[in-house]
């Protein structure tokens, strides 16, 4: 019975950095994604989009990882929460590689040179990948406060994406050009809605409530 029970922890702690190795790839690809954005060379988009691939992988992967836990270990309690977290963490992070791939794909339609759009687009991005740093730290201490604030801080993310959207400097500029870089923003401000439901699914881990009805 306990080496069976050490296997079982021993596949949970693979779950967990299987999805460290996920969460480490998406933030490289979104980063890489803000900065194709103003790259000369559109070669460097398609590398983002092409790594995509790897993401999409690895989320497939972690899923039947916990179907599998599930099925073979009927785990309970704390241990099937985590599981659900997981599944739901996966998802997030699979469609932040989605979201990384369109703003790539952007920067093979259009370069944005407007530097007052580009360092917006960047700060918004900028904000997203600080939140996933800090849910990075606030996951290894169990520190809920900062996961709480990590949440809130989406806002922030939300309200340059109304800037953008909303300048009157953009509908001056090629209509075109403009659109995409809407589209950018919207994409953005996709990541860091994700980053947040991520730091949801941890406080709902670590505290089995769910922080839309117990704290907002």
């Amino acid at each position: 019975m306990k080496i069976i029970r050490q296997k079982y922890e021993g596949q949970l702690d693979d779950l967990i950095k299987e999805l460290r190795r996920l969460g480490l790839r998406v933030y490289s690809n979104v980063n890489n994604a803000i900065e194709s954005l103003s790259e000369d060379d559109r070669n460097f988009a398609r590398h983002v989009i092409e790594k995509d691939k790897e993401i999409n992988k690895f989320d497939y992967d972690i899923n039947e990882q916990v179907i599998m836990l599930i099925t073979k270990q009927q785990p309970i309690a704390t241990d099937l929460r985590m599981m659900m977290a997981a599944l739901k963490i996966s998802t997030d992070f699979e469609r932040m590689g989605d979201n990384a791939a369109n703003i790539a794909h952007i920067r093979l339609r259009v370069k944005i040179t407007d530097h007052y759009v580009l360092t917006r687009l960047k700060t918004m991005g900028k904000l997203a990948l600080l939140m996933l740093e800090d849910l990075n730290t606030a996951v290894k201490s169990e520190d809920l406060t900062l996961i709480k604030e990590i949440i809130e801080r989406d806002k922030d993310i939300d309200d340059l994406y109304v800037n953008i959207v909303n300048t009157t400097y953009l509908i001056d500029n090629d209509p075109f050009v403009a659109g995409q870089a809407h589209l950018a923003a919207r994409n953005l401000e996709r990541v860091g809605d994700h980053v947040r439901n991520i730091a949801e699914s941890i406080y709902y881990y670590f505290t089995g409530e769910h922080f839309d009805k117990y704290d907002r």
